[in-house]
């Protein structure tokens, strides 16, 4: 029987469950050699899949997840020969037998129209069960693996958004806006006048879908504080002005979109990238820093204070009583002791390596600038660190140094208005 044939009774035969379909199907999709055939198997399966209820695809997971691994006796056969011999061949034989059947079956399911974002939604999907249930890592780890090849810098594509793009992509902004709530299309508008700029990655097989995005302000000199960057400026007359006297691009929120592609690395390219867009833009431009949250430090500190054994203990009451940023009597006693204890969290490990914003930005090889108080006193910037906001610098010429040195060793290099606050 063909498998094209095969493929008929499958989807015809009463007396299979869909789930016991969907893995007929895909039996019969790996066993495929002709690539016009696996293209609509593919897309048979996708259909199969898409009818699927949550407990079946999650039974169909855990299918792909088990099944599928590579043959044992081979691999022994090939790891022995390469301890024996060691050659190059050897060592590609190896490869090869140690390479899962799975991971060419994902490729084949990739085949069918929507098969990517069908694969980016499975992972997306199969992350609340991996703490459970570990055999689903190995799925998770094989779509991963593919989608750091099928979205690497050669396939991607930086968009600018602007207020003339199409709507539906505007709105998936709004939706996908993970820092700093757009409170609309008139928020939204602002982000996207003439003295902001937006910067997407986008890939030919989710079109209309940003991977991830880059909000920008284009002021004079270290933005301290989010309310000024989001106030409105209805005059585009001024804001062009603006944009034409900035001497400083402000990276104040970056948002990833896809959660299936969680791992898969872009925020470093596109700062890079975004970096040069604007350099060619605006020639002016002198610095390119961030203002950032610092969405691990009242974690951190919390502890410390409570059990009673840090110097600065007695500041947790008057952390967790009232609206204490309100009060510049009350705020202004706090301010020092924070901005010290915030100064250590971030360059001093292990906690440094906690804080997934500080870890991202100096891993990139930004410097730690300046640390804000009451950046942003909004409820999120309150409960996540005090209101407390960082600027991390992006030096093109220091870049590298500053990755190496972060990467070795664990050194953040910062400025010296940081560690003046280390040594009060």
């Amino acid at each position: 029987m063909t498998p094209i044939s095969l493929t008929s009774s499958v989807l015809s035969n009463p007396k299979l469950t869909p789930l016991d379909r969907a893995k007929q199907l895909t039996a019969t999709l790996l066993s495929e050699r002709s690539e016009a055939s696996g293209a609509l198997l593919a897309r048979q399966l996708h259909e199969v899949l898409r009818a699927l209820d949550a407990s079946d695809r999650h039974g169909f997971q855990r299918y792909l997840a088990t099944e599928f691994q590579p043959d044992r006796a081979a691999l022994c056969a090939a790891a022995e020969r390469y301890l024996a011999d060691g050659t190059a061949e050897a060592a590609a034989a190896l490869a090869r037998a140690a390479d899962p059947p799975r991971q060419e079956l994902l490729r084949r399911i990739n085949m069918a129209p929507g098969g990517t974002g069908a694969l980016m939604a499975m992972r997306s999907e199969i992350a609340s069960w991996l703490r459970g249930e570990p055999e689903l890592k190995l799925l998770d780890a094989d779509l991963k693996h593919l989608f750091a090849s099928w979205f690497n810098r050669g396939f991607i594509e930086l968009k600018r958004l602007d207020w003339q793009t199409p709507a539906a992509v505007l709105e998936k902004l709004i939706a996908y806006e993970a820092v700093h709530e757009i409170k609309g299309w008139d928020d939204l508008r602002r982000r996207l006048a003439p003295d902001r700029r937006c910067f997407a990655f986008f890939h030919p097989a989710l079109p209309g879908e940003p991977l991830i995005f880059v909000e920008v302000a284009l002021v004079q000199g270290l933005a301290t504080a989010m309310p000024p960057l989001l106030a409105r400026e209805t005059d585009e007359e001024a804001a062009r002005a603006q944009a034409a006297r900035a001497d400083t691009a402000i990276f104040y929120s970056i948002s990833n979109c896809q959660d299936g592609l969680r791992g898969v690395a872009f925020g470093n390219l596109l700062i890079k990238q975004v970096v040069e867009e604007l350099k060619a833009e605006f020639p002016q431009l002198k610095r390119f820093s961030t203002l950032s949250p610092v969405p691990g430090f009242r974690r951190w500190l919390g502890p410390r204070l409570a059990n009673g054994s840090d110097p600065d203990a007695a500041l947790l009451p008057q952390l967790e009583s009232g609206d204490w940023w309100n009060d510049p009597t009350q705020s202004e006693k706090l301010r020092a002791p924070l901005l010290r204890l915030c100064a250590r969290y971030l360059t001093r490990p292990p906690s440094i390596r906690v804080d997934p914003v500080a870890r991202f930005h100096l891993g990139n090889g930004a410097r730690l600038e300046r640390i804000n108080w009451l950046g942003n006193s909004a409820p999120r910037g309150i409960q996540e660190s005090f209101g407390i906001m960082v600027n991390y610098l992006y030096d093109r010429d220091a870049i590298n140094d500053n990755h190496e040195a972060f990467v070795r060793d664990g050194t953040v290099v910062r400025s010296p208005e940081v560690d003046a606050l280390l040594q009060s």
